[in-house]
């Protein structure tokens, strides 16, 4: 394309968004005026107007968000037709008042052929226009081209270089929306039928966790009535990779998505403790149900000999046998220990009523005389002890921590387990809670059920936040009445704040709050039920992790993204049929991603070395381009190391430049280098806290590295990396593929064999 052409395309394209943010500006006012109407508007005090408050509340301020978010990147294609029409492509859908459509939603069936249309197969378009805007200002177009016969004005064309610009760039910290570059095998995915299923398989650099977030957001699109009553659920492999992730649905509009790490499944626990892989292996394990079980029965006694009780001067007793066959009876009337413990202790009750009744004659007591010495008994102090000591009450957290923490109760859960193995799963009983506890809190509350003391505080609490929310409610209700009355032309009380300002003067339970969002109520309540799920990295799920992952969606609605050739977790798997034919059989289906957008060709022949150790018959994806920088390997002697990897992180730094650096150590030296880089290195960022990734050079092991991706990477050691674990070499690979330009390896004494395709130094 030449100057003038370029200058010529620019201003015509400039001059159709211009009229696409007039049209954006008309409707952000509108939404803030049906905002501050629906504010203003009187409320009744009942429940029934509360939820439609709430309903058309939460409506206008989402509509207001996505309109607000997408001000930087409002259009980013156009289309050309072979019948001379065109239409434009962005982040949401814009109508004039004639409901003609001025801009495509990029998730609406009309915008597949932006994303499908080939050279081979055009679809009936000629051109695919790429457009790229500052702020409100197009700065360029990308033209690919489609139908070579239907282009009048062939000089109008540039090559295709939207995405490789876009994979080429600096990393920021964060993962970046890509409405503007989707592939169309990325796209089939992404719109890919909601039930059942969708195992997503690729190889590092395919996209699938972007691939994953988009198909989201097409989801809540498309689905909006059956999802979104109940959110979406996104599972990460750790907390720095959910704050990678976080800014992606938000910039496409929605937000009734909650994130999550397996370690947070449960709510009130977070799951950071490291532990050894052989306990975490343990943990895993689907044996661990009948452990857990075992645990939970193992608090419901039987006492050896008969237990001599006083009532009011009534000698009584409760043999053995009597509380055998009231235990066996409250089982089988209900099997969660909390409600079988409630009718556990209505039968010791009468039991007892009955032994008191026989004494005295029946023929003398009325039923309103037994009614009395029913309640007698039933308050009486010593009766209650004894329930508790037969049957106590009980949360999950104290029946885990009490059987990780106790020989004789794990020895007596788990009589599978070698005496070596019993050593690996004890620890003391105020210990912090690893990710691998999380599915055993969850088991046990499955097992326990709901403590009845429980249930009547949350009664109390919805009582007191409902009257909370009411309160708050006419408050909000005169400040816009007052703004409004005073000819203002926007409320103080903008939506975030509404919600800031409730969330404070309200019972910090959120769970029954009838003004907290979908994400609110579903991270306070582990019995919510999600209508889709989202697991990346789900390789690296146990069977125990699947299993609590599963109760959350009891409709099997999934979106699975990994790949079992980058399984780390010895207690991961490395077959999507071992799990989902478990839970969904034929009920599941994969899609495979096969081309690598993030790593160089050169990079990517250096793990395609490490992926035949692996396993022979894995073809690892095709990179889409290439960079002028070779792989390098160092090799030093072990005590010349420590000086050695700090004098090659200063090389990387400047060799990367504005870009991001990270240097992934073995697990096993993670302290000792993260101490010797802080020491030598200015400004470098270690730690499992997220804000590592506003640093431009971090220090991570490879487990946290899972899902990240840098302008360079250094692997220190990788000999002690494949050391490390029984799956070593897959945590390699993932090392070596995270990488978007530079990849440079310091062994210590000799270099695997695997990396022998590097270039020596």
């Amino acid at each position: 394309m030449t100057g003038g052409t370029q200058k010529h395309e620019i201003a015509e394209e400039q001059e159709q968004v211009t009229l696409l943010y007039d049209r954006l500006d008309v409707l952000r006012e509108r939404a803030a005026a049906d905002l501050r109407r629906v504010l203003g508007e009187q409320t009744t005090g009942t429940d029934q107007a509360l939820g439609e408050r709430e309903s058309l509340t939460t409506l206008y301020s989402r509509r207001h968000t996505q309109l607000s978010s997408v001000e930087r990147g409002l259009c980013f294609g156009r289309v050309d037709n072979a019948d001379e029409s065109r239409f434009h492509v962005g982040r949401i859908g814009l109508f004039d008042d004639d409901y003609e459509p001025l801009l495509i939603d990029w998730r609406a069936p009309a915008a597949q052929v932006f994303y499908r249309a080939t050279a081979a197969n055009p679809l009936g378009a000629t051109r695919r226009r790429h457009i790229q805007l500052h702020h409100r200002t197009v700065v360029g177009v990308d033209d690919d081209l489609l139908d070579l016969d239907g282009i009048s004005d062939r000089s109008s064309l540039t090559g295709e270089a939207a995405l490789l610009a876009s994979v080429a760039s600096n990393r920021t910290g964060r993962m970046k929306e890509i409405v503007a570059t989707i592939q169309s095998e990325q796209d089939e995915i992404v719109r890919s039928g909601l039930p059942g299923v969708l195992v997503v398989q690729g190889g590092p650099g395919t996209g699938k966790t972007v691939v994953a977030l988009h198909r989201a957001a097409y989801l809540l699109y498309t689905h909006r009535e059956q999802l979104s009553e109940k959110g979406v659920l996104v599972v990460g492999p750790n907390s720095t990779f959910l704050r990678y992730i976080d800014q992606v649905l938000p910039s496409l509009g929605e937000t009734d998505v909650m994130l999550s790490t397996a370690g947070e499944l449960f709510p009130g626990v977070v799951g950071t403790a490291v532990e050894s892989a052989a306990a975490t292996r343990l943990k895993g394990d689907l044996a661990m149900v009948d452990v857990v079980a075992r645990a939970v029965r193992d608090f419901q006694l039987v006492p050896d000999e008969p237990i001599a009780i006083k009532i009011g001067g009534y000698r009584l007793q409760l043999k053995p046998a009597v509380v055998r066959k009231l235990g066996e009876r409250a089982r089988r009337r209900d099997d969660r220990h909390n409600q079988a413990r409630r009718h556990f202790a209505r039968g010791v009750i009468e039991e007892l009523t009955q032994q008191v009744v026989n004494q005295v004659g029946g023929r003398y007591m009325g039923e309103e005389d037994v009614a009395d010495l029913r309640k007698e008994v039933r308050e009486d102090d010593l009766v209650r002890s004894v329930i508790n000591q037969l049957w106590p009450e009980l949360t999950p957290e104290p029946v885990v921590a009490l059987l990780l923490s106790s020989r004789e109760r794990l020895a007596s859960a788990a009589p599978h387990l070698s005496e070596a193995e019993l050593a690996l799963l004890l620890r003391s009983r105020d210990s912090a809670w690893a990710q691998s506890d999380v599915p055993l809190l969850d088991e046990a509350a499955e097992l326990l059920g709901e403590p009845e003391s429980a249930i009547q505080e949350r009664a109390a609490a919805a009582a007191a936040e409902t009257a909370a929310v009411r309160e708050n409610l006419e408050y909000m209700k005169t400040v816009v009445k007052e703004e409004l009355d005073a000819g203002s032309d926007r409320i103080t009380l903008m939506p975030w704040e509404i919600e800031q300002f409730i969330g404070q003067a309200a019972n910090r339970n959120r769970v029954r709050d009838p003004l907290a969002t979908i994400v609110e109520r579903a991270y306070g309540d582990r019995s919510w039920q999600f209508a889709h799920v989202i697991v990346d990295e789900a390789q690296e799920l146990s069977a125990m992790e699947w299993r609590t992952l599963m109760r959350r969606c009891p409709r099997r609605s999934m979106t699975l993204v990994g790949d079992v050739a980058q399984t780390g977790s010895e207690a991961g798997t490395g077959s999507w049929a071992e799990v989902l034919d478990r839970y969904a059989p034929k009920r599941w289906r994969t899609e495979e991603l096969t081309v690598n957008y993030r790593t160089p060709a050169q990079i990517m022949a250096v793990a395609a070395d490490v992926l035949a150790a692996i396993n022979p018959s894995l073809t690892p994806p095709t990179s889409v381009r290439e960079t002028g920088a070779a792989p390098w390997s160092q090799v030093v002697a072990p005590e010349a190391f420590d000086s050695a990897l700090v004098e090659a992180v200063l090389a990387e730094q400047e060799a990367v430049g504005d870009g991001r650096l990270a240097v992934i150590v073995p697990s096993s030296r993670h302290a000792a280098l993260t101490a010797l880089l802080a020491a030598k290195v200015p400004g470098i960022a270690y730690g499992p806290d997220p804000s590592v990734l506003d640093a431009t050079t971090v220090v991570l092991d490879v487990a946290q590295s899972k899902g990240l991706e840098f302008d360079g990477v250094l692997i220190a050691d990788p000999g002690a990396i494949i050391a490390d674990s029984g799956r070593g070499l897959s945590d390699l690979y993932v090392a070596v593929t995270r990488s978007t330009r530079r990849l440079g390896v310091l062994a210590s004494g000799e270099l695997p064999a695997v990396l022998a395709g590097t270039t020596t130094r």
